[in-house]
Parts: C-alpha cells; structure tokens; sequence
C-alpha cells in the first residue's frame, strides 16, 4: 500500500528528477539547470528519506536562505500528506536553515567543549564593520600619513581570508591590490579584531563557520555530530565557498548520505567567496559520486533555450548539459542594437508599454543590468512617465538605524560585554558620545556583576534624567526568569520611543516599524532566537514574514542580474549588453573572472518565459551631460554575444521600432505646412 502511494505521489517527476529523487545513500550530486524543477526534486528526496525509514531530525538540509528552507519543508509536508505518513509536522524535526544558522544551533550545543560560551551573541555585517572601526581607532590606525582602508573594505579583506580559506598576502594580491601597502596593519588589525570578539563572547558571519570547523576537528566531537545526521542534502552547491566545502567533507567524509544539487552555469558570487570549484570538483572529492543532470526546462520557450544553450556552450569548463522544453517555439528573443542610452530606455519603456497594452503586467516584466547605477536613467524616465517599478535591493529592514537602536538595546541585555550593542545603546542618551560610551563598556568588561558598575557612574547632567530609566530597562530584561518577548520589545520601544522623536525625522513610520516588530514577537521561542535569526537571515521588510506584499498598484520590477537569480519572469529586458559593463570592466583580469561574468550573462537570459530583449547602447556620453555637452565614447557588443549566440536572435536597431511612428510624424507636419501655407494665400 505504501509502495503504490509512494510511486503515485512522484508520477509528476520527470525521468531525471525520479531518478535523483530515488537515489541511495552513496554521494549525489545534482546539475540542476535554470529552470529544470531542482526545488521539486530536493523536495521530493527529503520525502523519499522520510518515507524509507530515515527519522526526520537525523535529515541536515542547508540552504543559503531561511524562506527557502522554510518553503522546501512546508512543501515536502505536502508531499508526505498523499502517502501512509499522516504526521504534517514531521518536517518540524528537520534540521533545516542556512549554513551559518546551523552552526548557529551545533554550537550552541557543542561550543562549550571547545571554550565558546553558548551564551555567545552574532553580529551582523554592519556590526562587524563598527567593531573593526572601534579596534582600528585604538590601534591609531586611522592616524596614518597614507590612506588606510575604511572598516568595509577591512571586513571585505578579512571577510575573504576566513571564507576562501587563503592567507592575507594572497587575497590582498588577488582582490584588493591597492591596499599592498597596508598588510601589516590590516595582519594586526584583524588579530586584535579577533581578541576583541572573544573577549565580548560576541561570533561575526566568518566565525560560526570556523568554529564549525573546529569542532570538526576534533575527531572525539566530529563523530558526535556526524552522528546526529545520517543524510546531509545540500541546495545551490555552486554558491558554497572553500571553508563551506571543508566542513562538509568533514562531515561526511566518504560522502555517504550527502546529496548536493546545484548547476555550475550559474556559479557567479565570487565576490563572496564563493567557487565554481566546489561543484566542478565534488566527484573528485567523493569518489563513487552518481551525476544526475535535470535538463528538462520547465520555464522558457524553445527559442530562447536554443540562445541560452548556446552561450553557456561556449564556457571553457563545465557540466554539458542541453535544456529543453515540451513548450511551443516561442517567440525569438531580440538583441536590439540602440544609438545610445535614451534610445534605450525609450525602447525598454515602450516594449513595456506594448506588452501591458496586451495584458502582460507590469510586475511579470523586468529590466536586469549588470550594475546598480546601470538603471539611473531609466528610472528617471519611468518616473517622469509615471510608471511605478520596484528596485530589487536597498536598506534591509533590519539595517534601518531605528530597529538597529532598538536591537541594541535587546543584544546589550543578552550579553553584556556586546561593544557594539552597548556603544549603540549608550550614545542613543543625551551627553554621551563615542568617548564615554566605550569608557562605561569598559566597567561592565572590568567589573563583574552584570550593569550594577553602571548605577555608581559619573554622567554628564545632560544624562542624568534618562539615565535611571535605560538602568530600569536593562534591570528588568535581564531578570529571571526572562520575561515573555512582547513584554521586553514593548518596554524596550516606551524608552526608546521619546529618544527617537528627538533624533530622527519624521518619527511617525520608524515608530510604527517597531509596532510590527513588537507583533513579530510572538514568532521567536526567546530573545535569542530572535536575535539570531534577525543577524543572521534578515527580512527586507517586515512583510517578509507575512508572506508576499498586496499592493493594488501595479509595478515594474528593475534588479541587478546578482538578485534576480532564481526569479523569472515572463518579459525580461537585459539593458547595457556592451563590453566595459558586461563582462564589467572591473571583472576582466583574469579567464577565471571572464568566465563568471558568461554565467552571469547566461543567468540574466534564463530568467525569461517567454521574451527576451538584450538592449548594446553604441555611444555613451561622459558626465556631465548638458543641452552643450556631446563628449561621448563608442561601445561594442558584448564579447558573449558570439556570431553562433547572434544566430539564435532576431537583430535589430531601435529606431526601426520607432522609425514608422516618425514617418508618420513628418508626413502629418508637411500636411499641416501646406495646410497653414493655403490659409495664408487667403489673404494675400
């Protein structure tokens, strides 16, 4: 009976998928191309696990999101509820997130063995730049005759030698050869960066990997967590870096239960660490690996496979692999050749248009480009035409300076040796500035006895009217038993409110984001968890939690072509198509990072259903632009727009879209001259 719901409830897995859905405990990998249904086989896998035998809290499934981990197990319930498992919370048992919150959660359980307090807090990445700029102030770093990097670069720098598992010579060489000169204060620098967050029992980004890593380096504590899982299932393997791949291979070391599905074409974060490598090399590593490759496409027409397959052909190195699609042709996809940037943005807005004329909205329509600053002028025309579009990226909710005021408070009574989180809390207070807020840290750090070093301060007068409540605060959260979530939030949000109405413009939006944030409470088990789970995957907005925005208000979607992999939608218009912005000039050092700029151009193609537009500029004019200004250079087609990637495309130039409307216009003026001209004769 099991048997027969188990094989009707995967009767809609293709061939490939069945197969890797089905697969033993031997090494798996997946190459799953753009589009081929890789979240329905992983689903389906999990599944297939459960339903063979395997508990559900010995299943580790990482993800490089929390919602899509979340989303994965709400689905693979789903499948569990067509077959003989009738328990929908089975997946709740499922060890299920990112990387860094699973190490999150290991170490908490295994961090005191080896000399990490569990009680450790996380910073985020703004957080971990403060730290660093406070540790580069006190070693004078900033007091130097040469320029010295600024505390995001110095994150970047540090960022790159934790997670690429390569020494500071070699990343400065590589990545940031500008600050050559600075190595040794950057060495000393990351070495009292990294006392000083023991000292606060604080862990940054890098840190719960490395100490992941630790843990499985010691062969007694490696097999206690290797013992917990028995399958180890792996999304997005492309994106992992050198110490993801480390501690995995520690984890499983002859492979057995590890599953990792991912497509090497699409293999384009580099900037974090991320390597090809990894996914290239996995059966190397794990001699015995099954290849399963998903090359039924489920997205785009026929028309545009055929110009997507033909340009990722042309990478020096990867899976080969053909996509196909059961869809009609389709229409083919047109590579527009515009005079310059106005012309551009003029057909883009005007293929919109057309398209939302036809029925098409705005929101199922997007314009990709290679850089941020790319749309500056389109969006300045979209907006002068009143067209609504949303820009994918920006300030996350959490990195607002409001909720960052108010999640200080919270991180300063989990630990109270947080730097970051008390400087924050204490410069929040009138009088006190950076100087006096490290000199109170620096009593807490001195003085055992929790904030009691506090209530014998000296303050400035400035101070002394605020000063009882924040100890009133921190008092009662730090109470024990904790008090509930709510309770802390609220009490939090009635002392900091009056300071917010003080220090910031209109007050009226930040307050009501901490209402929906005091409403989130209810979501977290402690304050912990919500800390952790807000450093460490942040919501956009609040509605990140509510599931998808209802607008009534149709938009346009403008994104980067690094956050639109893993969207699609149906009219995509890739704009910028010239060499110098992609391949970006920046990017173009080495074969290596020519290569990834091809898969992020192949990326940018595959988030299309059924039309494509890449728009080559031939001229750009150089800044300032002006009524007098022509001072302008000419582009050329994008190298990856080969002869044989042409032939797939329907070429064209802008101005034919446009050419007839402007006959029109001249024929309509010479009719209106003769007409003026025989009014005139009247009365001569």
């Amino acid at each position: 009976m099991a048997k027969a719901a188990d094989q009707g409830k995967l009767r809609d897995l293709n061939e490939q998928q069945e197969t890797a859905a089905r697969h033993g405990d031997s090494p798996l990998l997946i190459i799953a191309g753009a589009g081929t249904g890789k979240t329905r086989t992983l689903v389906h896998r999990v599944a297939h696990l459960i339903k063979q035998g395997t508990a559900p809290d010995r299943i580790l499934l990482l993800t490089f999101t929390r919602r899509a981990a979340a989303d994965m197990l709400r689905r693979v319930d789903s499948v569990l509820r067509n077959t003989d498992i009738r328990c929908t919370s089975t997946t709740r048992k499922v060890w299920g997130g990112t990387f860094h919150a699973m190490a999150a959660r290991l170490l908490r359980l295994y961090g005191k063995s080896i000399g990490l307090e569990p009680g450790f807090t996380i910073l985020d990445r703004s957080d971990s730049e403060d730290l660093l700029d406070v540790v580069r102030t006190d070693l004078n770093l900033t007091k130097t005759e040469r320029r010295f990097p600024k505390k995001g670069t110095c994150l970047a720098i540090y960022s790159a030698c934790v997670n690429a598992q390569r020494n500071l010579p070699e990343v400065i060489a590589q990545q940031f050869p500008w600050c050559e000169d600075a190595a040794d204060d950057l060495r000393q620098l990351f070495t009292a960066y990294v006392d000083r967050k023991a000292e606060a029992a604080v862990l940054d980004y890098g840190d719960l990997l490395l100490f992941w890593q630790g843990l499985l380096h010691d062969e007694l504590l490696a097999r206690r967590v290797r013992d917990r899982f028995d399958h180890v299932l792996v999304d997005e393997y492309q994106d992992t870096n050198g110490l993801q791949a480390d501690i995995l291979s520690r984890l499983r070391p002859a492979g057995t239960g590890l599953t990792v599905v991912g497509d090497d074409a699409q293999s384009i974060y580099s900037f974090r660490a991320a390597t090809v490598r990894n996914i290239l090399d996995f059966p190397k590593h794990f001699p015995g690996t099954t290849v399963v490759k998903l090359e039924q496409n489920y997205r785009s027409t026929p028309a545009i496979l055929a110009a997507t397959n033909q340009v990722i052909a042309e990478a020096a190195e990867g899976f080969a692999k053909k996509l196909w699609s059961q869809r009609a042709a389709g229409h083919k996809p047109q590579l527009v050749n515009c005079e310059d940037e106005d012309e551009q943005a003029d057909f883009v807005i005007q293929k919109i248009l057309e398209h939302r004329e036809a029925g098409l909205q705005l929101k199922q329509q997007a314009v990709l480009f290679r850089t941020a600053h790319h749309s500056t002028l389109l969006e300045a025309e979209l907006s002068r035409r009143n067209i609504q579009f949303v820009k994918f990226g920006g300030l996350k909710f959490i990195e607002t300076a409001h909720v960052k005021d108010l999640m200080a408070l919270l991180r300063l009574a989990e630990n109270h040796h947080d730097l970051v989180a008390g400087m924050r809390a204490l410069t929040l207070l009138p009088g006190i500035g950076p100087k006096r807020s490290r000199q109170l840290m620096n009593d807490l750090l001195e003085q055992p006895g929790g904030f009691k070093p506090w209530h014998a301060a000296k303050l400035p007068a400035a101070t002394t009217d605020r000063w009882p409540s924040l100890l009133k605060l921190l008092d009662h959260l730090c109470r024990d038993p904790e008090p509930d979530l709510n309770s802390q939030i609220h009490l939090a949000r009635t002392f900091y409110e009056p300071l917010l109405e003080d220090k910031y413009e209109n007050p009226e939006p930040r307050s009501r984001d901490l209402e929906q944030l005091e409403r989130l409470a209810p979501r977290f088990a402690n304050r912990r968890a919500l800390l952790a789970e807000f450093a460490l995957d942040p919501p956009v907005s609040t509605e990140d939690f509510a599931g998808p925005p209802q607008l009534d208000e149709d938009y346009l979607i403008l994104s980067t072509i690094h956050s639109a992999k893993g969207l699609e939608w149906k009219s995509v218009y890739l704009i910028h198509a010239a060499d110098g912005n992609i391949p970006s000039d920046m990017a173009t050092g080495s074969a290596e990072q020519v290569e990834e700029e091809r898969r992020l151009f192949y990326v940018a193609l595959t988030r299309a259903q059924d039309w494509l537009y890449v728009c080559s500029p031939l001229r750009y004019y150089h800044l300032p632009r002006g009524p007098r200004a022509d001072q302008h250079g000419y582009a050329q087609l994008t190298r990856f727009m080969s002869t044989s990637v042409a032939r797939h495309f329907e070429q064209h130039t802008a101005s034919c879209a446009a050419g007839e409307q402007r006959l029109d216009n001249a024929h309509n003026k010479a009719r209106h001259n003769h007409i003026r001209n025989h009014v005139k004769s009247l009365w001569s």
